[in-house]
């Protein structure tokens, strides 16, 4: 009996030696980093992280672009490897938080093990330039205070996270505008300049690209990084009313994740090489150039700042109801 004791404890002993030896060896192979959408801008920041990361973990990070489901297929492609340090989830807002909401997916955030927020892409609300009705956010709102419903606008498609914002910021103000949906943001645009439509979601890509298109009345976050990038706009922070929408949720944003069973070691790794990467600021800078904002939050804050978002995505649900029932009201 005591021969067959210390042979377990000698065979526990030597199996424990050997994965702390293949956890320091981490990794020995490519990283696979799954990202949920297909490539652009969004796409381009990941990759800076990846190739930054690649660096520091001495293997190559490619990005597999796997896009579909409104971002669900990549989560469901990582979810199937292995937990074992070699698949990455880029765990944007609409496949980790929305659609799990709105009953799309089986898991929730606190599914995943988080290694460091990534960037945020600031949504605004912007006019066509030259529209003399209104130069400016209360402009906009008092004009929708005075003519319930008579507002046009779009998000692009309806029921997506920018439409979801802005029902909560009309709600606040108590105005009641038609949200048009459009194929494309491309036409909604094009609409706004001929005056079919009278604001619209802007993202910053956009906005950098045609500056004097448009007129930015508001930007949808209250990060300082995110209003220099609209040139100094009117923010969510400035304004005397609170909109309930802080942190993340009101705009785009990805936070890095493994499977929540990938063992500590190689999850320590990875968290370190991503927590390095974000602190470098020769590569925020690089986010920057982008119109992107580097987030700074460490994987020890992920449940308080992504739990927030879930409250505030409830909220915002229930300002597209309460949208949809008062333009109901006004054509009785």
């Amino acid at each position: 009996m005591i021969r067959k004791h210390l042979f377990r404890l000698t065979l526990a002993g030597t199996l424990a030696a050997l994965t702390s030896m293949a956890s320091a060896d981490f990794p020995e192979r490519t990283v696979e980093l799954i990202f949920p959408w297909s490539a652009g801008t969004a796409m381009a920041n990941s990759q800076i992280i990846a190739n930054a990361m690649a660096e520091e973990l001495g293997e190559s990070m490619p990005v597999i672009s796997t896009p579909g489901a409104a971002g669900t297929k990549a989560f469901i492609t990582a979810m199937n490897k292995p937990a074992d340090g070699y698949t990455v989830i880029d765990g944007y807002v609409a496949p980790l938080v929305l659609q799990p909401i709105l009953g799309n997916a089986d898991w929730t955030y606190k599914d995943f093990k988080p290694l460091h927020a990534g960037v945020s892409n600031a949504f605004s609300i912007g006019v066509r330039n030259g529209d003399k009705r209104f130069g400016n956010f209360e402009e906009l709102m008092a004009y929708g205070q005075a003519n319930p419903g008579k507002l046009r606008y779009s998000s692009g498609s309806r029921n997506n996270l920018p439409h979801m914002v802005m029902a909560k910021v009309l709600q606040s103000y108590n105005v009641v505008a038609q949200n048009i949906p459009y194929s494309t943001d491309n036409d909604a645009r094009k609409d706004l300049k001929s005056g079919v439509l009278d604001f619209v979601f802007i993202n910053i890509g956009t906005y950098l690209a045609d500056k004097d298109g448009y007129n930015v009345v508001l930007v949808l976050s209250e990060l300082s990084g995110a209003k220099e990038q609209y040139d100094g706009a009117l923010s969510i922070a400035d304004l005397d009313i609170d909109l309930g929408l802080t942190g993340l949720a009101p705009m785009g944003w990805d936070w890095w994740l493994v499977h929540k069973d990938t063992p500590d070691d190689v999850y320590q790794r990875l968290n370190q090489a991503m927590t390095a990467v974000m602190q470098d600021e020769e590569i925020r800078a690089r986010f920057s150039a982008t119109g992107y904002v580097p987030l700074d939050w460490s994987s020890d804050e992920y449940e308080e700042q992504v739990s927030a978002v879930v409250e505030q995505l409830t909220a915002m649900g229930d300002a597209l109801a309460w949208e949809e029932a008062e333009l109901k009201k006004l054509k009785k």
